[in-house]
């Protein structure tokens, strides 16, 4: 263990890319925000992680209850009826909230089932990510395979590479 006051490794940063994903929105002048149900926070610690990360990290929203999800985030009770949620459209909804209630450019949404039971008709290991930016929103499906600490930690780090793929790919006008 590292002596009080020094900077020992964070375990976290050391499996996911979040330091890439720091300087991609720092180069950019860009913030990022997250409203997160499956990882409880998980992805916001990881890029907290990285030294800097005060720059570009915005806030977060833990909304693991299902009722946080609309007063937190604003997503809407019609989408949690119909869609449930874990569904695209809540994790698109997640997204956007972050992005708003956080005033930040990106907002990442994350919805899922980690296990060990099925959640809503949805298997163990379905992960929905939502992105919201500058120029509108997107959402992408996984399915995961693992134990519920890897389908998490798999969820983060899905989420990191996918956004700075997606700043890596905006026309440099634009940043």
């Amino acid at each position: 263990m590292p002596e009080a006051g020094t900077a020992g490794p964070d375990p976290l940063t050391a499996s996911v890319p979040a330091a890439d994903l720091v300087r991609a929105l720092r180069t950019a002048g860009l913030t990022v925000a997250t409203a997160e149900s499956l990882t409880a926070g998980l992805l916001a610690a990881t890029i907290a992680g990285v030294p800097g990360a005060s720059n570009v990290l915005r806030g977060g929203l833990i909304v693991y209850a299902t009722d946080l999800k609309h007063t937190l985030a604003g997503v809407t009770p019609h989408t949690l009826a119909t869609d449930g949620p874990v569904a695209p459209a809540t994790a698109e909804q997640l997204a956007v909230g972050a992005r708003n209630v956080c005033g930040a450019d990106w907002g990442v949404g994350l919805t899922g089932v980690a296990g060990p039971d099925p959640q809503d008709g949805q298997p163990v290991g379905t992960v929905y990510l939502g992105f919201a930016g500058p120029e509108g929103t997107e959402v992408i499906r996984l399915k995961l395979p693992g134990d519920r600490w890897t389908i998490r930690l798999e969820t983060v780090r899905a989420a990191v590479t996918e956004l700075i793929r997606t700043l890596g790919s905006r026309p440099l006008t634009d940043v």
